[in-house]
């Protein structure tokens, strides 16, 4: 029992890691000024570039939000299914800067996107396959007397 109130425990701060970071980054994006985004690309502006990357940067606010508000759900099922949303949503980011990396200007930020993606995913992925995907006992607190089906 201590060891699934350990990895509970893990996957809150898990969450939370990835909330604060998801602000952070959001609220960044958000508002990055068009001189740092000419610089970020290597070139001349692109306002369409950064509409998008304002855009992006307001999904990661609202993500960071709704996953800091997850630690405190106790629903097993909810959880479970939030770490196989995140995991698979951070693979795909990590597949899709992977691609521009071999199919447009290569540069070291996308390397260290893939790396930081897949790692967050693969953290993600633990939780929700780790020991056979057998893990349930990690999403509920103790206490609760729900069933999962």
């Amino acid at each position: 029992m201590a060891n699934h109130l350990d990895q509970r425990h893990h996957l809150d701060l898990l969450f939370l890691l990835d909330a604060a970071v998801s602000l952070v980054f959001g609220t960044a994006a958000l508002l990055a000024p068009h001189g740092l985004l000419q610089k970020l690309v290597g070139g001349g502006y692109n306002h369409d570039a950064h509409e998008v990357l304002r855009l992006y940067g307001c999904l990661r606010i609202a993500m960071g939000w709704i996953i800091f508000n997850v630690r405190s759900v106790d629903d097993g099922r909810f959880r479970r299914s939030v770490c196989e949303a995140l995991l698979f949503c951070y693979l795909l980011q990590a597949m899709a800067v992977l691609r521009a990396q071999f199919t447009d200007r290569k540069n070291a930020i996308n390397w260290v996107a893939i790396i930081l993606l897949t790692a967050i995913g693969c953290c993600y992925g633990r939780f929700r396959f780790g020991k056979g995907g057998n893990m349930i006992k990690v999403y509920e607190l103790p206490q609760s007397n729900k069933t999962i089906r």
